[in-house]
């Protein structure tokens, strides 16, 4: 075992002696063209800096690449979670949603958000087309990458609420409107100095917002969006008792849904550790609360669930971990590990009791999508404030300044979202149509809406 401990070692040595070679031969051009000259620490200062401006482009592609693969995490959840019958529909709407979202927020949805403003949202950067051969371009291309794919997630939660009754056609256009208007116009009040730092529009950043990876802006948009669909197109057939006791349908692969949350999981580090668009230092403790709100999340609300139904459920603990990702994505860099943790371990209790609560109410949501983002998401923005490490660092903090803030932020987030996503919605459904026949729905949307099946040597 030493022989071969040696051999690694040994082989790490040579693999990083080869990445110290190539770094060194590509990142000091200009020492070679004087002639091996001892550089200025001006050269040196520049070379630094350009080393770092690439490193930056890298991790930010890479978080990039990470969130994208969230959409793998969202189709497999949602199918798991839902029956067989609707899963090859599941796995349309989720590559599909991606791809309008994609070409609707390079259209449009990236100039309303990130754009020079003098009102409420951009007026410019629509078509965004910068010059590759400059920073400033190359810098523009990988913060695009970056914000399309966490737009695309805002338009895909809805997706989960509305599973098992929405027409396609539906689906695709609402996908377009939340991607290219909706989540946009909202993340330029919160997000819109990004690009453009003094941008008048982002009223709500100037306030001193903190939603530093999205609670509420990714995700309780994508959240509420959703719960506006799920009242338009109304609950599952069967969901819903004669004396209006809801049933329970169960999904038809956990172990699908498992996998899916797992994949989310892994995204997440790039959705939260991402969000620096820097390589540096900052990033390891974004990780670090990302994981132990996620882990406290998953704990929380397998013993709520085992306290209150006597078994713990696999469905809400694979929620519970959901719930505490998404509350902290908003204050994951401004709260030390036990903020984070418990955060994580409000958000798996509170997820619990919200499903059961939209259910109660009639609003049917089979992957508990309003729970997990839009409440957890709430929850996350508001606790930023609460659980702050300048309050516990002895470090200024105006802790009722702060909370008024949040709290605005998640109330703008609810009223902008719901009221034009339900406007939307029954725009769609008084138009072309946004629920299935009820023969098309007992039958499944896969032959319904597809004319095949996920499963199709087992019907």
């Amino acid at each position: 075992m030493k022989s071969g401990l040696r051999k690694i070692t040994g082989r790490s040595r040579f693999l990083t002696g080869g990445i110290l070679l190539y770094i060194l031969v590509t990142t000091t051009p200009v020492w070679s063209q004087e002639g091996g000259s001892v550089p200025t620490a001006e050269t040196l200062k520049g070379e630094i800096s350009n080393v770092q401006t690439n490193a930056n482009i890298l991790w930010t592609l890479i978080a990039a690449a990470l969130v994208f693969w969230m959409q793998a995490g969202f189709a497999f959840l949602e199918s798991g979670f839902t029956r067989a019958k609707n899963a090859a529909h599941i796995m349309m709407k989720n590559i599909l949603d991606m791809s309008f979202g994609a070409i609707a927020f390079w259209a449009v949805g990236f100039g309303l958000m990130f754009g020079a403003s003098q009102g409420y949202f951009g007026f410019d950067r629509f078509f965004p087309s910068p010059d590759n051969s400059t920073a400033e371009g190359q810098w523009e291309y990988t913060f695009w990458m970056f914000q399309v794919v966490f737009a695309a997630t805002a338009a895909t939660i809805v997706s989960g609420a509305m599973a098992e009754r929405t027409k396609f056609s539906g689906y695709l256009i609402y996908s377009v409107f939340i991607t290219a208007l909706i989540y946009p116009i909202f993340g330029h009040w919160a997000w819109g100095n990004l690009l453009v730092s003094d941008n008048q529009g982002s009223w709500l950043a100037g306030l001193g917002f903190i939603d530093f990876a999205g609670s509420t802006v990714v995700h309780s948009v994508g959240g509420w969006a959703a719960l506006a669909g799920a009242i338009v197109v109304g609950p599952r057939l069967g969901k819903y008792s004669k004396d209006g006791k809801p049933r329970v349908i169960a999904g038809h692969n956990l172990t699908m849904a498992a996998l899916g949350t797992f994949i989310l999981f892994l995204g997440w580090f790039g959705f939260n550790g991402g969000s620096t668009t820097t390589a540096d230092g900052s990033v390891p403790r974004i990780i670090v609360n990302t994981f132990l709100a996620a882990s406290a999340g998953a704990i929380l609300a397998m013993l709520t669930t085992w306290f209150k139904f006597g078994k713990p459920d696999v469905g809400m603990t694979l929620n519970g971990t959901l719930a505490g990702l998404v509350g902290i994505t908003a204050p994951c860099a401004t709260v030390t590990p036990l903020g984070a943790i418990i955060i994580g371990m409000v958000a798996g209790v509170i997820v619990v009791f919200s499903v059961l609560f939209f259910d109660k109410i009639k609003v049917d949501d089979p992957v508990g999508a309003i729970s997990v983002h839009g409440v957890c998401g709430a929850w996350g923005t508001i606790a930023a404030a609460l659980l702050h490490e300048n309050l516990f660092l002895g470090v200024p903090f105006d802790l009722g300044k702060a909370l008024l803030i949040q709290g605005l932020g998640v109330l703008v987030a609810f009223v902008w979202t719901f009221c034009t996503a339900f406007v939307l919605f029954k725009t769609i459904a008084a138009t072309v149509g946004l629920r299935v026949s009820e023969e098309e729905e007992t039958q499944g949307l896969d032959l319904g809406q597809h004319g095949a099946s996920a499963y199709a040597d087992f019907v």
